[in-house]
């Protein structure tokens, strides 16, 4: 262990910290942190969401959730060229930046409007179309309006120097900036236009960059897919993408193994050598994703109890009562995103926890594959394993794969808490001086 943190601190950290600072990589993970309050915000909309099964009359919080986590991405798209051309110095482009960014993002999402007749109000109400799958403005889109905002922002800063007037011209600098933004702005739109419009080329961009994991498809039943898949949802979420973004792939696969365990149960044929592992009961409900997708848990209550600074702490304090209820955008968005000490972890519980729970279902099937229909994913780690399971050696298979995420996040989390501690030290002397 100690030699692994030595690897860590001496080795590991140093260039994943210099990699981290990369203008564009420093501006995506800005931006994903600017949104946090959206994030806590929506987390909490989602605890008050729960009670809404059981009792009658209750709010409908899925309203304020959706405009505050349910819109991430299209901050995102206006935050990272923003981002990006303030951390460049450009100053006088940054706002036109992120608004190119907004523009290109919803071209992207083929985004139309549709009348919705209200017989009520006697009026037209104009309502955003729901396009190219489920949440494209949301977390689901995230991915989508990094790379279209990244594409503002080069765009942007090619012309970032670039005037319209003199140096010694006597128009007025927001004049002048008014002016100067047009052409890039300009280009944006055009070139999106011609990519998306049917007119033209007609291009789904978002579709074409959720295409890009279709090959998933015919391997998610195996081994290797299964753990795959896992590890895709890891990855994209340690970058601050949601694996909502999969969801055109993976629900069906989802609702297609659900539905064949069922009929497997029925026609009395249900066996470990027979079920299909990648279901909602098994990776949300039953075994894995325990605090959330990586298995947070384990992690916030290392925060909270464990670590020396007082961010850290107090973070994980805070994210307490949403891990139970396996919400952990707050954790995910504040410690892991685009931190590179985090990430690592992250993908690793990715391929460990699901290959071992893979294991020891489908070839030594110590403990049983969910074999029921089981969405609830706010349900608490281990009530939801005994209702997916009915099995004390599922509860048992659970506890072995919280006890290995613990494993493999706490000499990430020391090295990172260790920086942190030096580093509240150090605005602590600034602050006496």
């Amino acid at each position: 262990m100690n030699k692994l943190i030595s690897w860590l601190e001496g080795s590991f950290a140093p260039k994943m910290n210099k990699l981290v600072q990369n203008t564009y990589i420093s501006s995506i993970k800005n931006s994903v942190m600017n949104v946090l309050p959206l994030i806590f915000l929506g987390s909490i909309f989602s605890l008050l969401t729960i009670p809404e099964n059981f009792v009658e009359g209750w709010p409908n919080f899925w309203t304020p959730q959706g405009w505050t986590f349910g819109m991430v991405s299209l901050f995102v798209a206006f935050l990272v060229p923003f981002n990006v051309l303030e951390a460049k110095g450009l100053h006088k482009s940054r706002i036109n930046g992120g608004i190119a960014g907004v523009i290109l993002f919803l071209m992207s999402l083929n985004t139309q409007f549709v009348a919705d007749q209200t017989a009520a109000l006697g009026t037209d109400a104009i309502t955003f179309a729901r396009i190219s799958g489920i949440g494209g403005m949301g977390a689901g889109g995230m991915f989508v309006a990094i790379v279209m905002g990244v594409v503002a922002a080069l765009v942007m800063s090619a012309f970032g120097k670039f005037s319209f007037f003199s140096e010694d011209s006597v128009m007025p600098d927001f004049v002048k900036a008014w002016f100067d933004s047009m052409l890039p702005i300009g280009i944006i739109v055009v070139v999106a236009w011609l990519l998306t419009d049917s007119a033209f080329l007609g291009l789904n961009l978002y579709q074409m960059i959720v295409d890009l994991f279709m090959p998933l498809q015919n391997i998610a039943n195996t081994p290797f897919g299964f753990v795959f898949i896992l590890f895709l949802f890891c990855f994209l979420y340690s970058m601050g993408i949601s694996s909502w973004v999969l969801t055109p792939v993976i629900t069906p696969i989802f609702l297609a193994n659900a539905e064949a365990n069922i009929a497997l149960v029925q026609a009395g044929e249900a066996s470990a050598a027979t079920l299909a592992p990648l279901t909602d009961a098994f990776v949300y409900s039953g075994y894995l994703w325990i605090g959330g997708i990586g298995c947070t848990m384990s992690l916030v209550l290392m925060m909270a109890f464990m670590c020396k600074s007082g961010q850290l702490r107090g973070l994980g304090r805070a994210c307490i009562v949403p891990s139970v209820f396996n919400i952990n955008e707050p954790v995910v968005f504040g410690v892991v995103a685009w931190n590179p000490i985090m990430m690592l972890p992250m993908w690793l519980n990715g391929i460990v926890l699901p290959l071992v729970s893979f294991i020891l279902t489908k070839i030594i099937p110590l403990a049983p594959i969910p074999d029921m229909l089981f969405n609830m994913w706010y349900c608490p780690f281990p009530i939801a394993t005994w209702l997916t399971t009915g099995s004390v050696m599922g509860i048992v298979l659970m506890l072995v794969i919280f006890a290995l995420s613990f494993v493999i996040w706490m000499p990430f989390l020391r090295v990172y808490d260790k920086q942190l501690v030096e580093q509240e030290a150090q605005l602590a002397a600034e602050d006496e001086d």
